[in-house]
């Protein structure tokens, strides 16, 4: 398995991380989406016609499969309801998908992936743990914990959440859509002088 960006920058090498006995196996999910996907990254490994082809719904309908397939071996043995009734709200929007296959995938890219806010170690809680696999964080001497930017306490590991957001697009917990930008408002100059008028900046 390539190692991640975060994994190269801070010299981890695969065989310092713990596995987790609960992370999903994403090996098959991770192929197939290289297979199927439109990604520019991916596209030498495809020929032009199913470049341009994209995914057909069975495709994309696969892709959901493996993706409950995994969810749903977590959820056998979850170690609370909580983290099971959370990854049956998973597996029960994916069926939704598999049943009724979307004509593309709404994922986010690798590239979106990879410039995810990282939480620091420093910064987790002993108790603190992925909603997915439901192992607590610092159980691992490396934890890649993501933050999503829908909210400022959504966390999860990366291993776990990547697949669901190439897939989805969508943050698990709340479900907003992370393909949206987020707007920012800018002060037009006349707005900033009247701010100063009435006396904001002194």
């Amino acid at each position: 398995m390539a190692s991640n960006p975060y994994e190269v920058e801070h010299n981890i090498k695969p065989s310092d991380r713990r596995p987790h006995r609960r992370r999903p196996d994403m090996s098959s999910f991770t192929s197939h989406l290289h297979q199927i996907s439109p990604d520019p990254a991916t596209a030498n490994q495809r020929s032009h016609r199913e470049h341009h082809a994209g995914p057909t719904p069975v495709d994309t309908a696969a892709l959901f499969h493996l993706l409950r397939d995994q969810f749903e071996t977590l959820s056998a043995d979850a170690p609370t309801e909580e983290n099971r009734d959370f990854l049956g709200s998973l597996i029960s929007a994916l069926e939704n998908d598999i049943r009724s296959p979307p004509e593309s995938i709404p994922g986010v890219s690798q590239e979106y992936l990879d410039t995810l806010d990282r939480v620091p170690r420093k910064s987790l809680k002993k108790d603190d743990s992925c909603p997915i696999c439901a192992e607590p964080f610092l159980d691992d001497p490396y934890p890649l914990v993501v933050e999503l930017p829908c909210h400022g306490n959504h966390r999860f590991d990366l291993e776990c959440v990547g697949p669901w957001l190439q897939s989805k697009g969508t943050c698990p917990m709340c479900r907003a859509d992370l393909n949206k930008k987020k707007v920012i408002e800018i002060l037009k100059d006349d707005e900033e002088e009247e701010d100063d008028v009435n006396g904001l900046y002194g």
